[in-house]
């Protein structure tokens, strides 16, 4: 019996697997988000827009990004989750159409020494297997050539238990790269004695001027107890002897009243304890202590290369690793390509492919050597889109914060492009913003606000870019604003003289920054902008800088501590009260017994992701209950936390609450453009904008002369850079020197005097290759900066 053939009427294109072609959100509540409800289309470009605060991370990265990692990280076994980061479950009551979510955000990469562009990516690992292979003459596996691999040579006897036991000599070798000098960081610790101690008095004396080094403590018992040295002799009568076992004999075994102890030399062990530490990381007090007393110079056995006298031995066409990683990568590039050897064909293609990534993505000018933590935020995120431009992945959703950070409008085209080409490989591509160049090219808009902070959260619009220009929201009214070149400049007071600058890839670059003015640095990317102003500018006092490396803080770090903000508030409140300033503070005296002043208590669940649930004693304020019964001007403490920037600004600039200390800070919060932020806002739910916008404020209560800003309109909206020009032309204005390193024409057009770096990146850059008002740039036309202003004023 034969059965007819099966004639199929539904069409392909009406396939039920084909209709989840949309993201749903529905009810998103994270953070500031109220209700929110949204529609994004599949394998399209949409942009996410609104003002600095508005809620966009809260939806693209704490929402979807997140709910997507925490599905994915389910799917594997307990035992495997139990080693990942645990994250709960969003806020929000419908998450439909989620697909893989790679999220490449802008936290700056590690800044371990030992951590470099090659070893960030796998061009590294490549390079070492490729010397392995072809390197002459031949020394070792691929570890040889690591800079992170220490050699290792080690004999004994293993027992083999097979019947009778019989044991086996053994003996193990490991060959690695690391210079045994510097231990693969290319560089060497010399220490300033004089700021070690004082050599006209004695130990007991208190010759050391280590912090907590004191006569008194424990290191002041170990120092008179040890034998070593007598401890009332002045150190300057030391003999040679004593004077090697006070700075640097090995740990040795003593005892010291009755107590069994080991005494170690000073220098090894401030290395132990001050310099094993990232230095942001460190209190204020010792970080001053280390750059006064610690100077790190190149490592003079490896000459700064990390690699042992082996590793650097070995060549494939008279070059080195050490020579292939101090190359620029688009040189290594075309040295690899001129490689032809059909045994190592495959590495070489896949070292090609990565190589011309960077290229591509306009990092041509980085080497491999560099370490990655002097990457700029938007270089350190283009380190990590890599990986994905050759990914073979596709219907994946990839989410940026906002991918032109530090983007010359000249580079932002080529930024552009590689958005639209993932987005054609089938991806689905979000994209954080605020640049009106990025936000031209999407299919689709969603812009949030209409304010920040608790007046933002909701979606204002929805829809195509023509669409937003119409629409009565903050970006879409700002969305085609052009500053307008100033008609007259102000003239400067002085100048600070550079003379032969040299730091990277400058060239001998002499310049004379006017002082008393708003002067801009520019330039594309890699051209020497941040090399001229942070290299050179001679760091005395009176030069306040406030750079882009992030603010470390804890959940219990908030913008009153950070600000010193909460110093005079709890005096206040002490004062108002008659009682002691510490119970107003819930990392002290006043936090609530039950979550230690958190607010929330964190459950592990081992297995399981962990659930933090709101204090149920303090509910929570973080306060004991009795702290709660002292009012300020009929205010409690956790209701003084909770107000935003500008309502506290009135709360204590008059009245009974009135406190200029704290009205001053306040009021700095609010022209940098913070003034939506709650005063007790964890630090971690901060934005980079936000976070950069937060040290300004805390430095420009600095006494200085001259400000040094890197790229103060990271994450400002179109709307927000106004005000950050009205603050730049207060500080002007009231005496001091501003100069900003910047991309955005906005501040290029508003500066008295250009500064502009390049022609290019890399070798290709590091000459001022223009100095004079914005209007003559214009009218110059002869630098890319020059043809992309012109562009933008109109002229």
């Amino acid at each position: 019996m034969s059965t007819a053939p099966r004639t199929d009427t539904q069409s392909p294109a009406s396939h039920v697997a084909d209709s989840h072609d949309l993201i749903r959100v529905h009810g998103a509540r994270e953070n500031n988000l109220k209700d929110v409800s949204i529609e994004i289309p599949k394998r399209r470009l949409t942009v996410f827009t609104g003002v600095s605060g508005s809620g966009k991370s809260s939806l693209v990265f704490d929402t979807i990004a997140a709910e997507s990692q925490r599905l994915i990280n389910e799917t594997y076994s307990a035992f495997v989750q139990g080693f990942m980061p645990t994250t709960a479950r969003p806020e929000v009551d419908v998450l439909d159409g989620l697909t893989t979510v790679i999220s490449v955000d802008q936290q700056r990469m590690g800044a371990d020494a030992r951590s470099t562009v090659g070893t960030a990516t796998d061009a590294n690992a490549m390079l070492r297997i490729l010397f392995s292979r072809l390197g002459t003459p031949h020394i070792g596996p691929p570890s040889a050539y690591s800079f992170n691999t220490a050699s290792v040579r080690a004999s004994g006897a293993i027992t083999v238990e097979r019947g009778a036991k019989k044991a086996v000599k053994a003996t193990y070798q490991r060959t690695g790269g690391m210079c045994g000098r510097c231990e693969g960081r290319g560089s060497v610790t010399d220490f300033d004695l004089s700021q070690l101690y004082d050599d006209s008095k004695s130990l007991s004396e208190g010759a050391l001027t280590v912090p907590g080094y004191s006569v008194d403590g424990w290191y002041g018992r170990i120092f008179s107890g040890c034998g070593f040295f007598d401890p009332d002799k002045p150190i300057r009568e030391f003999t040679e002897r004593e004077l090697h076992d006070l700075l640097h004999k090995e740990p040795t075994k003593i005892k010291v009243e009755g107590v069994n102890l080991t005494y170690e030399g000073l220098i090894p062990k401030i290395q132990k304890s001050f310099l094993a530490k990232d230095k942001e990381a460190m209190q204020p007090h010792i970080r001053a202590f280390v750059e006064r007393a610690v100077t790190f110079t190149t490592c003079p056995e490896c000459d700064g290369t990390r690699l042992s006298e082996a590793a650097r031995s070995s060549k494939i066409k008279d070059i080195s690793i050490a020579d292939a990683c101090a190359m620029e990568i688009r040189d290594l590039a075309t040295w690899v390509r001129g490689l032809h050897e059909p045994s190592v064909a495959p590495l070489l293609a896949a070292l090609q492919h990565t190589l011309d990534s960077f290229v591509e993505i306009g990092l041509g000018y980085l080497s491999l050597e560099r370490p990655s933590g002097t990457l700029s935020g938007g270089e350190a995120q283009r380190v990590k889109m890599i990986r994905h431009l050759g990914s073979s992945l596709t219907d994946v959703t990839y989410v940026f914060d906002e991918p032109t950070t530090g983007l010359h409008p000249h580079d932002i085209q080529r930024m552009n492009e590689l958005l639209l080409r993932l987005r054609d490989k089938g991806n689905t591509v979000l994209v954080v913003e605020h640049k009106p160049e990025v936000i031209a090219i999407a299919d689709h808009v969603v812009d949030l606000g209409p304010g920040a902070g608790t007046a933002g959260g909701t979606v204002c619009f929805e829809g195509t870019v023509e669409g937003l220009r119409t629409a009565d929201t903050v970006t879409g009214r700002h969305f085609d604003d052009r500053a307008s070149l100033k008609d007259t400049v102000r003239k400067p007071t002085g100048a600070l003289e550079i003379r032969g600058a040299t730091t990277h890839n400058l060239r001998g670059v002499d310049a004379d920054i006017p002082l008393g003015v708003l002067v801009v640095v520019t330039g594309v990317a890699g051209s020497g902008k941040s090399s001229l102003v942070h290299g050179s500018i001679p760091a005395a006092a009176g030069v306040v800088s406030v750079d882009q490396t992030p603010i470390r803080g804890s959940r219990r770090s908030n913008p009153a501590t950070y600000t010193g903000l909460l110093e005079p508030i709890r005096k206040a409140f002490a004062k108002a009260n008659g009682v002691k300033p510490a119970l107003f503070s819930a990392n002290s005296e006043g936090a609530c017994p039950s979550c230690n002043g958190a607010g929330v208590i964190y459950t592990d669940l081992a297995m399981m992701a962990g659930v933090s649930t709101t204090c149920e004693d303090c509910e929570g304020r973080r306060f004991q209950a009795s702290v709660l019964e002292y009012h300020l001007g009929g205010r409690d403490i956790s209701e003084v936390l909770a107000m935003p920037v500008t309502e506290a600004e009135e709360f204590f600039g008059a009245g009974e609450a009135r406190t200029p200390a704290a009205h001053r800070v306040l009021r700095r919060l609010a022209d940098v453009g913070l003034g939506y932020l709650t005063l007790g806002q964890p630090l971690t739910t901060l934005s980079g904008g936000e976070r950069q916008r937060l040290k300004l404020a805390t430095h420009m209560g600095d006494k200085g002369g001259v400000y040094v800003l890197d790229e103060p309109t990271a994450g400002l909206h179109l709307a927000d850079v106004e005000q950050l020009l009205g603050l730049l032309d207060r500080l002007v204005d009231s005496g001091k020197s501003v100069i900003v390193v910047e991309h955005h024409q906005a501040v290029m057009a508003h500066a008295d005097w250009i500064i502009d770096l390049g022609p290019g990146a890399g070798h290709d850059g590091g000459r001022i290759v223009f100095e004079g008002t914005p209007a003559d740039l214009v009218a110059a036309r002869s630098t890319l900066t020059g043809e992309h202003l012109a562009a933008y004023v109109g002229a």
